[in-house]
């Protein structure tokens, strides 16, 4: 009688809020995880590592345990901030340090869609996208302020990569000490804290934790001294920093009075890599296996999206720009072409996945696609064909059974891909030219 009650209970709860409307555009907190292991933190399913305050923030809202991202760092990042697959943006790789080029510029991004309704807008952590030109930085595609760096495997202490400084702060250089991840939350409490109360805020903080090299603070290693591994126990430490970092971005909105009219997400970028564990998901980050492009997520806010939720239904990165865009009353419709939808109703009222079929593409050729429970992995010589929903872990091809699902699913993917762009090295667009070098700023 008990567990019907409370089924019952539930249900009402999630009806109610069904039917709330979103009075007033939400601030929205995203934080992007760098590297993230699918199977680390606590609410994923991870022991090891100890992850309460991500833990709470998923308990507090709905879990998304099937958030399809990119392989690697820049086509994620890509997809979110354009709400399109690599094959329109021909962003299918990492932009490396003084690499001329970056996300195309006819791209119009989250962050200048939600500037559009109003929004302040922000980011603390890793941009990702491109740094050639001015043109290409965050303060040109939207953003109000930047802190943060441009590249991955960045020094956490000393804010380097093969010897060139990468830290800045609005998009000009700044010498600065102390470890990255803990200032990166001091910069988006400092956001919080000295926002414009005329404007709903967007503050996006990729992190550029859990990513190599391996480097924690011992305050945050010492709880794991007996993890074997080395690189292991560093993980560790570092995914407690950002546990803890987090915290105090949540504690600052909770003093800020913003807890309650603020939507946060959480996400990896990629599949994690050893050291981290993607749980029963196969390989790791630069995979085409469930391990490389399936991540950990969840969205919370309350009185908005029920407390406790969990959803099986497959949703990709592309989803956020429109989701967020529709929550915050803007125009979908003002720039390219999306293939993200709506997923707004899969987060709050447990709708079905708004997607026919799900790309993820690590080049105009080389692909693998979902629809419904079955996924085909494209290769040159052999395809792959697995049923995710009883073979989570692809350990059973079952290419060679269903040849009628396979050439079915294979033309679902010519389509998806009949105009992909190629990689982008270089373009028109993309004039070479000198990194801008503007004098260095001080820490205030």
């Amino acid at each position: 009688m008990r567990s019907r009650a409370a089924t019952v209970a539930s249900l009402l709860a999630t009806a109610c809020l069904a039917a709330s409307a979103v009075a007033a555009p939400p601030n929205v907190v995203f934080f992007l995880i760098d590297d993230l292991g699918s199977g680390d933190c606590g609410f994923a399913g991870g022991t090891e590592i100890k992850t309460p305050r991500i833990d709470a923030l998923a308990a507090a809202g709905t879990i998304l345990e099937t958030l399809y991202v990119q392989p690697v760092c820049s086509p994620t990042r890509a997809c979110l901030m354009t709400g399109r697959y690599p094959t329109r943006t021909g962003v299918y790789s990492v932009v490396r340090p003084h690499a001329p080029w970056g996300l195309p510029l006819a791209e119009r991004t989250l962050a200048q869609a939600l500037k559009e309704t109003g929004y302040q807008t922000a980011i603390s952590g890793k941009w990702h996208l491109g740094e050639f030109e001015p043109a290409y930085l965050p303060t040109a595609r939207g953003f109000d302020h930047q802190y943060g760096h441009y590249f991955g495997a960045i020094d956490y202490f000393t804010h380097t990569r093969d010897g060139d400084r990468d830290w800045y702060r609005d998009d000009r250089p700044l010498r600065e000490e102390g470890y990255s991840t803990d200032l990166l939350a001091t910069e988006a409490c400092r956001i919080i804290a000295g926002r414009d109360p005329a404007k709903p805020l967007f503050l996006y903080v990729p992190f550029n934790g859990v990513h190599s090299p391996y480097q924690a603070p011992a305050r945050y290693t010492a709880a794991y001294a007996g993890v074997a591994n080395d690189h292991r126990r560093t993980l560790a430490g570092m995914l407690a920093a950002v546990d803890e970092a987090i915290g105090r971005i949540v504690d600052a909105l909770e003093q800020a009075g913003l807890r309650e009219q603020t939507l946060i997400i959480f996400s990896g970028d990629n599949g994690g890599c050893r050291p981290g564990t993607n749980g029963r998901l196969r390989d790791f980050k630069g995979s085409l296996y469930e391990g490389g492009i399936r991540t950990c997520g969840f969205a919370t806010w309350p009185g908005q999206v029920p407390a406790g939720g969990c959803t099986a239904e497959p949703i990709h990165t592309v989803d956020w720009f429109p989701t967020l865009v529709s929550l915050a009353g803007g125009d979908l419709e003002a720039g390219p072409p999306l293939d993200g939808h709506d997923a707004w109703a899969v987060i709050t009222r447990g709708a079905k996945s708004p997607h026919e079929a799900i790309l993820v593409a690590k080049g105009p050729n080389r692909a693998a696609v979902r629809m419904g429970d079955w996924k085909l992995i494209a290769g040159d010589d052999h395809d792959e064909l697995y049923n995710l929903a009883t073979d989570p872990g692809e350990r059973n091809d079952r290419a060679a059974a269903e040849p009628d699902r396979v050439r079915a699913i294979r033309t679902k993917l010519a389509t998806l891909l009949a105009d992909a762009k190629p990689a982008r090295t270089e373009s028109p667009a993309d004039r070479p030219g000198r990194r801008r070098r503007p004098a260095a700023a001080t820490a205030p």
